[in-house]
């Protein structure tokens, strides 16, 4: 069967042992079509980020960088700008058909918390090839925000997939003919365009509080991933107030959280990922690829459309940011079936219906 993972496909891995954890699984660490991975007990300081060679592990890679070890089964710092290598709690032993992609979890990109997935004989990042069999590591880099991290925090995710999953052109106007896909105003939407991809812009128009997105500040307090909804929003972010123009400069090496101007929808059967970075959209970087689940922007079985929050940096050089630009697209994806359980209903989702949104670790005050 070809497509995306699902919950239930993801429980029979387990359940054969091509899934294995050396700490008990948690409830909610299976998402509809992706799964949480874990952080394991100890942590490496390494001098620079490292991708081991053909026939090499990830271990004997960064041997030569290591400047100290520790654990992490109480809670330790992370320092901003630093780089940290951590085994996952989580291995794998899939089967030959089954390979996967990883992407950070919502909350990690809102931070600005740079991971990426690595795999023994990897020689690229946040990919894992089929059949793998062995350890999983994670390269941490906290960017703007120092971080709190333990056991168990998750920072990233995993998709898995067999085959063919991605939705072509021509099939993603079909499913939008069906199930929209997209929601905003007409002038808006006539402007979307499917091009390898579903197309979306950015939204520079005031929200009910007269702003249009958030800058984070530099040199705060650490952010602890255990404590949701303790931390004051305005020790760490400066929100942008609307302008005349409806436009911003943005500047290199500073973070910024903006939304999407369309509300987009994932039906049942389908999930989808943000595409992170495309020159064609000028030297803008949607700093995280982001995993959409199905169910995303639906009630049911009516499509009702969510925004995208878009953790955003200027790449290299100073560029305007415009309301409506072209940022990004979202590819689509087939499952190998139906879902045992979808985004937003009964599940927890923190970002279900969301607008303009600083990650779940703020006050909302």
């Amino acid at each position: 069967m070809q497509g995306v993972l699902t919950d239930t496909d993801l429980q029979a891995l387990l359940q054969q042992g091509a899934v294995a954890a050396s700490l008990p699984l948690e409830a909610g660490q299976i998402q509809p079509s992706s799964l949480d991975l874990r952080l394991g007990t100890h942590a490496y300081r390494i001098q620079a980020s490292v991708l081991p060679m053909a026939g090499e592990t990830v271990a004997a890679a960064i041997a030569p960088l290591i400047m100290y070890d520790f654990s992490l089964t109480e809670p330790r710092l992370l320092e901003r700008g630093a780089v940290y290598m951590v085994p996952l709690a989580e291995g794998l032993q899939l089967p030959p058909h089954i390979r996967g992609v990883a992407s950070p979890k919502s909350s990690t990109g809102r931070l600005d918390v740079f991971v990426r997935l690595l795999t023994d004989e990897g020689e690229t990042f946040d990919t894992v090839p089929a059949g793998y069999s062995g350890p999983l590591w994670l390269e941490i880099m906290p960017l703007t925000f120092p971080i709190r991290v333990r056991s168990g925090d998750r920072l990233i995710q995993l998709r898995l997939r067999s085959g063919e999953t991605l939705v072509n052109d021509t099939d993603l106007l079909a499913l939008h003919a069906h199930t929209p896909l997209l929601h905003g105003q007409p002038n808006q939407l006539n402007q979307t365009k499917i091009a390898e991809g579903l197309w979306m812009s950015i939204d520079l128009s005031p929200n009910a509080q007269g702003i249009v997105g958030y800058k984070a500040k530099a040199h705060t307090q650490p952010v602890d991933l255990a404590k949701i909804g303790q931390h004051v929003w305005r020790d760490y972010w400066e929100p942008l107030p609307a302008t005349a123009s409806q436009s911003l400069i943005l500047y290199p090496e500073e973070f910024y959280i903006f939304v999407s101007l369309e509300q987009i929808s994932v039906p049942a059967g389908y999930s989808a990922e943000l595409v992170a970075y495309d020159t064609r959209v000028g030297e803008l970087r949607l700093h995280y690829a982001g995993f959409f689940d199905p169910g995303w922007g639906m009630e049911g079985a009516v499509s009702v459309g969510t925004r995208a929050v878009l953790e955003v940096r200027a790449h290299d050089v100073p560029c305007v940011l415009r309301h409506g630009q072209r940022v990004g697209r979202f590819m689509y994806e087939r499952l190998t079936g139906p879902s045992a359980s979808l985004y937003g209903q009964g599940i927890g989702s923190n970002y279900a219906g969301q607008g303009l949104k600083l990650a779940k670790f703020f006050t909302t005050d």
